[in-house]
């Protein structure tokens, strides 16, 4: 199943971490191991925000994702269902069968 990964790194967590010479490089690592399929790094009400596409045959591996962000990053994490066109696509009687009986 694909998830958008929010990470959102706390101003003064964040502040530390850029400051750390090896900051890059422990990024390259976490990224590494997580392979997500897509990696954005942007700001969300004021703080420093990672948004990753990853693929999870199973929800077993939501900790793979989630302990590298909390422990390296101090990132509060959250963990979005995301569809692809393709996915969405195949969705579509299940939302007309919903919205005939909703």
């Amino acid at each position: 199943m694909r998830f958008l990964v929010k990470a959102t790194i706390p101003v003064e967590a964040g502040n530390a971490l850029v400051r750390d010479p090896e900051f890059g490089k422990r990024m390259k690592n976490i990224l590494g191991d997580i392979k997500p399929e897509a990696a954005y790094f942007a700001l969300d009400n004021g703080q420093r925000t990672l948004y990753l596409v990853v693929e999870l045959p199973d929800s077993s591996r939501i900790p793979a994702i989630a302990e590298p962000l909390w422990l390296a990053l101090k990132a509060n994490v959250e963990f979005i269902p995301a569809m692809s066109e393709k996915e969405f696509s195949k969705a579509g009687p299940h939302i007309e069968r919903a919205a005939k009986k909703y």
